[in-house]
């Protein structure tokens, strides 16, 4: 039997998964916290050790955040906000290989529509993946949601440009492709489409057409 699912109901389920995990993963700092305070001065081994217990639980919350709003429904509803967005990908790449560029004056136009964050959203983790050796990702402030993302070796795999553009199928879509094929079907529902221009030797322009 062959069972079909529409965007939103992937949408929920993409939501009630967070939903579950997000509580227990934040309960893990607060753990931490507590044996912090009860160990004291019990050497600086296991201070060593909670430390990465508590980096390791706060790079799965920020995670689990971007993806929540990424990939979940509430990324579409009307309740998520520019500062929402934008809180969520600064909290999600702060500290790591690549830096975020999103000024405070870029984004309003963009993000007007609902939708259109959760949209930039999946941009910013196609440009994060096209940067393998670190950069910086700028967020345009077109009329529709842009990023560049600026490093070494900047490009986009073959097989998600593919997805991107609708020249693979379901039937061939890998753990590697999948989110571009989201993504087009993301855009797709909004009318739109995404687009993937190189700017030079390390520049990659993502954006969204009509």
């Amino acid at each position: 039997m062959t069972v079909e699912l529409d965007i939103r109901t992937l949408e929920l389920v993409c939501s009630r998964i967070c939903h579950e995990l997000v509580s227990p993963v934040g309960a893990i700092n607060n753990g931490v916290e507590l044996i912090e305070d009860i160990a004291g001065a019990a050497g600086e081994g296991v201070s060593e050790a909670l430390q990465l217990i508590a980096a390791s639980a706060d790079q799965a919350t920020r995670r689990l955040r971007l993806l929540r709003l990424a990939y979940g429904a509430a990324g579409t509803e009307s309740s998520a906000t520019e500062r929402d967005f934008r809180a969520t990908a600064a909290h999600y790449f702060q500290d790591g290989r690549v830096a975020l560029d999103w000024p405070d004056r870029v984004g309003g136009l963009a993000l007007t529509q609902p939708g259109a964050g959760k949209l930039l959203l999946n941009l910013l983790m196609l440009a994060e993946e096209a940067l393998p050796y670190g950069g910086v990702i700028h967020v345009g402030d077109e009329e529709l949601p842009s990023v560049v993302a600026e490093g070494r070796g900047v490009a986009l795999r073959s097989e998600v440009s593919a997805a991107l553009t609708g020249a693979s199928n379901a039937d061939g879509l890998t753990a590697r492709s999948i989110h571009g094929f989201v993504t087009r079907c993301f855009a797709a529902r909004a009318g739109l489409r995404v687009v993937v221009t190189p700017q030079g030797m390390a520049r990659l322009g993502i954006e969204l057409g009509r």
